[in-house]
């Protein structure tokens, strides 16, 4: 059967900001069931709440940054279960903290306890992964280091098929590998050219190299269907895994304005039966 489907708010951040109920709403009428929040700008979180229980939308998750998380992890995570966030999502790693940076041994300790703490607190620490966790150490991808090195009661994987793609992996096959530790896994599409090899977070307006800048006409996010990830069989192996939700995320968008690339987004997975 299929699983519901909610969208990152990141994916139409510009017009979230101008007009954060009108965008919700017309989320809604797109079909998603739920939302995912990249942390709540000048918004109250009592505030939004109440908008989105008007509307019927769910709000299942959050990304908060790592640093906000651990300064003071029980605020955070009171602070999104008024939303009902059964969810926290650690986005992104700094480059001293990522895999071959200086601090990663150190924050693999530090994710453990802020993990404890989420699962005091009601919360499921999630990790959402970019391309550079497969870099290996000793013959292992960081990431699966990562995942090793925790157990899964104190974090879960969300897994980001397009970073997996670009990392020069099967998306649907490495996710498979994480059976009962995958409860949202994100949906992204993307085309990639031979060019395309230099820091693609630049075209994000993060990039953790400082030496490099990608070709813009050699890579660009696309609506679901409409890049190269097996899209349909990544929602079998979501299936499989035990998903309770995919969630569909579009970093940027230029060929279409941010809530038609959504919606078309939308309209590829219900033409898929979802």
């Amino acid at each position: 059967m299929p699983l519901p489907v909610a969208l990152q708010v990141y994916s139409v951040r510009d017009d979230f900001h101008k007009d954060y109920e009108g965008t919700l709403k017309k989320i809604k009428e797109m079909g998603y069931d739920g939302v995912e929040l990249a942390g709540l700008g000048s918004h109250d979180a009592s505030e939004i709440r109440k908008v989105l229980d008007c509307i019927g939308l769910s709000c299942i998750s959050s990304h908060v940054p790592f640093d906000a998380i651990a300064a003071n992890p029980e605020n955070t995570f009171a602070e999104y279960k008024i939303l009902g966030c059964k969810y926290i999502a650690i986005p992104w790693l700094d480059t001293d903290m990522a895999p071959g940076g200086k601090d990663f041994d150190k924050v693999i300790p530090d994710i453990l306890n802020i993990g404890k703490t989420a699962k005091e607190n009601g919360v499921t620490l999630l990790y959402h992964n970019h391309d550079f966790e497969f870099r290996k150490i000793d013959d292992k991808y960081a990431l699966d280091v990562l995942y090793d090195s925790i157990p899964a009661e104190y974090l879960q994987t969300q897994i980001d098929v397009c970073w997996v793609k670009v990392a020069g992996l099967c998306p649907a096959q490495y996710l498979r590998k994480y059976k009962g530790r995958a409860p949202l896994v994100h949906l992204k599409d993307f085309v990639m050219g031979d060019k395309a090899t230099g820091a693609l977070y630049d075209l994000i307006g993060a990039d953790t190299a400082k030496d490099a800048k990608a070709d813009k006409s050699e890579f660009s996010f696309k609506p679901l269907g409409r890049g190269i990830v097996d899209i349909p069989a990544v929602l079998d192996a979501s299936e499989y895994v035990g998903a309770n939700w995919v969630v569909v995320e579009q970093d940027a968008s230029t060929e279409y304005p941010p809530l038609e690339a959504v919606k078309i987004s939308r309209e590829y997975l219900r033409s898929l039966g979802w």
